[in-house]
């Protein structure tokens, strides 16, 4: 584990292997340990950063709302330490918002984008509604809004099946204090639409959705690449595909990094 400093908070990071960057980018309730069985494989020929996102892992919260535009920063300056110039960035749900947002800010860094079961869409208000029951929810039983929120992001036929690694994904989620999970709620409600990303983006892009994904509808969330060069992965299952889809999606991103 590595650390640096971003306006005075601690931002947790790992970086292994030698060669063409690729970042890592978790999503909410997650860390950067979702990412054990990709980075070794990804190490053999590449350089792997990992990123505690703010107010997630070892990573410390900076305010009472985390905007994408924040975390984007604070990515940026761990690759500033590193002095990459340069990168392929992963980004699972919330990952895949901030990659977004850093691509805005940062286009020069990038050298591809995979959104992993995201959406460039901003929040509609229903969806801004339910952020808000979430904060109140967590807020009244931490415990089960982990519990439940978890379990309900794979797919009704893998919940069984894949039993130990939810409950793996519970541990970890468990771990994220408070006010790094209002934070980023907060931050998600308010993030702002970059469907345009995909549509003027000078470097590839890759969406991997899951047809069964109880977060993201996929016919609504696939007709925003319509028009668009981005490439398109279909999974039969939920919101989890590098857990529910793990063999596959890894040989997806690899051929996704050598494409370029």
């Amino acid at each position: 584990m590595k650390q640096t400093q971003f306006k005075n908070t601690q931002i947790s990071y790992s970086d292994v292997g030698k060669g063409t960057a690729i970042v890592l980018l978790h999503g909410f309730l997650e860390n950067k340990t979702m990412w054990d069985f990709y980075v070794p494989e990804f190490a053999k020929k590449n350089r792997v950063i990992t990123i505690d996102l703010l107010g997630h892992g070892e990573s410390e919260c900076l305010g009472y709302v985390h905007t994408m535009e924040d975390h984007a920063d604070a990515v940026y300056a761990v690759l500033s330490e590193l002095r990459i110039r340069k990168a392929f960035f992963v980004g699972h749900s919330m990952g895949g918002y901030l990659a977004l947002a850093f691509a805005e800010l940062y286009p020069e860094y990038i050298k591809g984008i995979a959104l992993l079961n995201s959406t460039a869409k901003a929040d509609n208000e229903e969806r801004k509604i339910n952020r808000d029951r979430a904060v109140k929810a967590v807020k009244q039983s931490f415990v089960n809004f982990i519990s439940l929120s978890i379990a309900n992001l794979f797919s009704e036929n893998n919940r069984e099946r894949l039993a130990l690694e939810i409950d793996k994904v519970k541990k970890e989620a468990l771990k994220t204090p408070l006010q790094g999970i209002v934070a980023s709620l907060e931050g998600m409600k308010i993030r702002t639409d970059r469907e345009h990303v995909l549509h003027l983006s000078t470097f590839p892009i890759l969406m991997v959705l899951g047809e069964k994904d109880p977060v993201l509808p996929y016919h609504e969330t696939s007709k925003q690449i319509e028009q668009t060069k981005v490439e398109l992965i279909t999974y039969a299952d939920g919101h989890m595909s590098y857990i529910e889809n793990q063999e596959n999606l890894l040989k997806v991103l690899i051929a996704f990094f050598k494409k370029i």
